[in-house]
């Protein structure tokens, strides 16, 4: 469970990096609860080559965040601003 949560969250971050059917298979699969089998009827392909696509999208995205730690930063900011005065944390949150 804690993998599905991380992985939408660096989709979140780096899914428009992926292919379109990267894109479409993994919503489908990680937003939409679908089914490798459903899936495979949907876009008429083997179960096997969105498994593939599925497989490699992630690995993508995981090799995303290796390099840019957007989404480590992002939490590492968000504890920072949780430690700051009502006010100063307010304006913050405004500008992201």
């Amino acid at each position: 469970m804690k993998d599905h949560i991380l992985l939408n969250n660096l989709y979140d971050y780096y899914g428009e990096l992926l292919t379109d059917k990267q894109q479409k298979y993994f919503v489908d699969y990680y937003f939409n609860n679908l089914s490798l089998l459903e899936m495979s009827e949907n876009y008429n392909i083997s179960r096997n080559a969105i498994h593939k696509a599925l497989k490699d999208g992630k690995d993508k995205l995981y090799y995303y965040e290796s390099i840019l730690k957007l989404y480590e930063k992002s939490i590492k900011i968000k504890k920072i601003i949780s430690n700051l005065d009502s006010d100063t944390k307010k304006r913050i949150n405004d500008l992201i």
